[in-house]
């Protein structure tokens, strides 16, 4: 017998594609409110030859073309801009941390590191050579440099990220295998772009300037030509100064264009290309010295320094409707993006080499560099049917998934002219590059001292991983209150990897495995607003499954034994979350809060800084709990808040001394807080509060360096609180202004730091951003 419908239940459909029913404020609103007052004056007319209407005035709103937000609620986002969510984000059954457009741009970050940063429970990190070519994510103690989607399709290649063509920004927390495949094992990073639609037509045109020459021109603009095509496009140019790290500064430039077409009801095709290029003269920083950041470490980088990425992608998309309860999408993408980097690190040094326990008298530079062409493809193909099934109402997705993900690293010739400086050396006495000299003061033209002479040079690492992925997602309506939530993933992967050292040897590596992954999410509805819910997840990556360490097993590259690929296991990772979340004020705010415990078992552990590594010898384990506002407390007050506090620990490690000891890059304690008030009609002003607690360096996965000696972690980077500020002022319906204010307190606070302590990345000084935003 078929089961009914609650009564404070929506029937469940087949989700469409969305529409933000806000859209047309001004001219829906109007003409239903001018249909509404003609009806009524004819009835009225009737009974009344004299009538006298109260005039009315409506009020029309700058558009919102974000289709996933709450209406009304700029700092909510309702659903999730990935469709295999079924479930609006209140009632699904995990932590997933939506950041839409607006309160991106209130919070004046644009870079997605700087955006991800602010975030509780990620912190960022450093790679190989103190890079590793572009940003590199941690959520929940566990790396996510490689778990970056695009519109739920990976974004291959660690790198430079941009909001410009960004709808909003998902971060899953927690395994997520069975949603994204190998990897994510501490959660996933979507960003939800932009894209074409026939519900409005609009041009928006944004101009900023600002301290530290800081300038950004955006352009956003959907055009519709009938009911049926649609095309939007985006465009960047932005270039800005490393506040008070002269001459460390940032290019970016992008374009992002999507075309929708509609065959008919059923049948709709959508299109993308996404170009991005970004270039840095990149600034590592600063550095540790007796467990302290450095005082006064001057400027260092060099002018032939960069940091590049080139990326283009493109997407098609097609989606048809099969019947009332089932429809099918395709998504095919191919993406290449070239990055490189060449970059100058420092750390204390010595001048007296003949006494190793001297004083640090000066700063001994070095290089760091490399390069990376990536080019992926990628198919995948979701059926959704919602169909009656022994009495109970279920969503099936089933998934198939084929993509072909090529990696080609390699260095470049560099000739640094000259030296300075003796300084000690792992092999003794070596000539260096100082930035102090004998008098202790910065020496002339530091930032051209090394006189660097820069080509392309050959490829050191050629890897290559092809995945055939398989899934099947269900959501089941137990009773008029329970509902079930199941997911089940496998992954069939072949890995190889070339490598070619210095000297001409050549290896070849072939490898592959196969992995099953799922979840199993209920949630209890306690009112119509509020439940709780209890999730199990799993995740896994394969042995050598990051795509820019080759051999380095303790960074996620291919463990080798006797000139073949190790027999290792997956990683594994386990998590179960407790939690509850509360949909209040008319659907405005959800309040929400989560107990987790995450397992990380058969860790592969790398061995110092040797290329070789251990099997499946690591364990680790986080227990946290996670609380979060956000949306609107009051009609005027907007808020998204966010805390969490974790606890780590390694369990069994190769190195006997690492057990019991904290995770690197891992912060216990962290917080954001960004809050809108809005005063009047035009005036609005607001402010945010990014709080994170201490941490120390080291290996990804394994304990924080530690030192025996003295018994304690060696890398720590001091913990930090930032406060920016930001008011924005609509003088007309068109025009708006914002001004933003980031770090006001000039606060000197660290991001990073690599496990040796030699790069410490510092978070911007003070800085000031006036936005001026035109819609025609």
């Amino acid at each position: 017998m078929s089961r009914t419908t609650p009564s404070h239940k929506a029937p469940r459909t087949l989700r469409p594609i969305p529409a933000n029913p806000g859209l047309l404020r001004g001219s829906a609103l109007a003409l239903a409110i001018g249909l509404a007052g003609s009806g009524a004056a004819m009835a009225q007319t009737a009974e009344d030859d004299t009538l006298t209407l109260e005039t009315i005035r409506v009020k029309d709103r700058t558009i919102d073309t974000n289709p996933y937000a709450e209406e009304g609620a700029p700092y909510k986002a309702r659903i999730s801009g990935d469709e295999r969510h079924t479930r609006p984000l209140a009632e699904t059954p995990q932590t997933i941390s939506v950041l839409t457009k607006t309160q991106i741009e209130d919070s004046g970050y644009t870079d997605l590191r700087d955006i991800l940063d602010a975030q509780p429970g990620i912190t960022l990190g450093t790679g190989e050579n103190g890079n590793a070519f572009g940003d590199r994510y941690i959520i929940r103690g566990q790396e996510a440099r490689s778990d970056v989607f695009v519109d739920s399709l990976r974004d291959p290649g660690m790198t430079l990220r941009e909001s410009f063509a960004t709808e909003q920004v998902e971060i899953s927390k927690g395994p997520n295998s069975s949603f994204a495949g190998r990897g994510t094992v501490g959660g996933a990073i979507n960003s939800i772009t932009k894209k074409a639609s026939t519900d409005y037509d609009f041009t928006k045109l944004s101009g900023a300037a600002g301290t530290d020459d800081h300038t950004r021109l955006t352009l956003d603009t959907n055009q519709t030509f009938g009911d049926r095509f649609a095309i939007r496009a985006n465009a960047l140019y932005g270039y800005e100064d490393v506040p008070d790290r002269d001459p460390a500064d940032r290019e970016r430039k992008g374009a992002a264009l999507s075309g929708l077409f509609k065959a008919n009801e059923d049948l709709e095709f959508l299109v993308d290309y996404y170009g991005f290029e970004g270039e840095d003269n990149p600034d590592l920083g600063g550095f540790l010295v007796n467990r302290k950041p450095a005082d006064n470490v001057p400027v260092y980088g060099q002018r032939q320094d960069f940091l590049e990425s080139d990326v283009d992608t493109f997407t098609a998309r097609v989606r048809y409707q099969l019947t009332p309860e089932s429809y099918v999408t395709n998504a095919t993408r191919y993406g290449t993006s070239d990055n490189g980097y060449v970059t100058t690190g420092a750390r204390a040094a010595r001048t007296d080499v003949s006494d190793p326990n001297g004083s640090y008298d000066t700063i001994s530079l070095s290089t760091h560099q490399g390069w990376q062409e990536v080019r992926y493809l990628v198919n995948q193909s979701n059926l959704f049917v919602n169909q009656e099934l022994l009495g109970f109402d279920h969503e099936w997705i089933f998934g198939i998934e084929i993509s072909n993900h090529k990696v080609r690293n390699g260095i470049y010739d560099i000739a640094n002219s000259g030296a300075n400086c003796l300084v000690p050396g792992r092999s003794g006495p070596a000539p260096s590059w100082c930035a102090i000299g004998p008098d202790g003061s910065e020496v002339p033209g530091l930032q051209h001292i090394m006189n660097r002479q820069i080509a392309k040079g050959r490829w050191d690492q050629n890897w290559q991983a092809k995945a055939i992925s398989a899934s099947v997602l269900d959501t089941i309506d137990l009773t008029d209150r329970f509902t079930l939530f199941l997911g089940l993933r496998y992954d069939d992967t072949d890995i190889d990897l070339e490598t070619l050292g210095g000297n001409g040897s050549y290896a070849d590596y072939g490898y592959s495995d196969g992995m099953w992954n799922g979840n199993a999410g209920i949630t209890y509805e306690l009112t119509p607003d509020a439940n709780v819910y209890l999730n199990y997840a799993t995740a896994a990556d394969i042995n050598g499954g990051e795509s820019d360490v080759g051999t380095s097993g303790g960074y996620g590259g291919l463990i080798t034994f006797n000139g073949q690929a190790a027999g290792a296991d997956p990683e594994r990772t386990e998590s179960v979350e407790l939690g509850t979340k509360w949909n209040i004020f008319d659907g405005k705010l959800l309040l929400a809060a989560a107990l987790f415990e995450t397992r990380k078992s058969d860790v592969m552990e790398g061995a110092d800084y040797d290329s070789v590594g251990t099997f499946n010898t690591g364990k680790n384990r986080i227990r946290g709990v996670e609380v979060s506002a956000t949306g609107n407390i009051t009609e005027k007050l907007s808020a998204q808040v966010g805390y969490v506090t974790m606890d780590s620990e390694v369990l069994d490690s190769f190195n006997e001394a690492n057990e019991g000891k904290t995770l690197s890059n891992f912060a216990d304690n962290s917080g954001y807080a960004l809050l809108r008030y809005q005063l009047t009609e035009q005036l609005a002003f607001g402010g945010a509060v990014k709080y994170e607690s201490k941490r120390y360096a080291g290996q990804p996965d394994s304990a924080a360096a530690f030192n025996t000696a003295t018994g304690a972690y060696s890398q720590p980077i001091p913990s930090y609180t930032v406060i920016d500020l930001f008011g924005e002022y609509e003088s007309t319906k068109q025009l708006n202004a914002r001004l933003n204010l980031g770090n006001i307190t000039d606060k000197e606070y660290y991001l990073a730091a690599y496990r040796s302590g030699s790069f410490l990345y510092y978070g911007d000084a003070f800085n000031a951003r006036l936005t001026l935003n035109y819609e025609f």
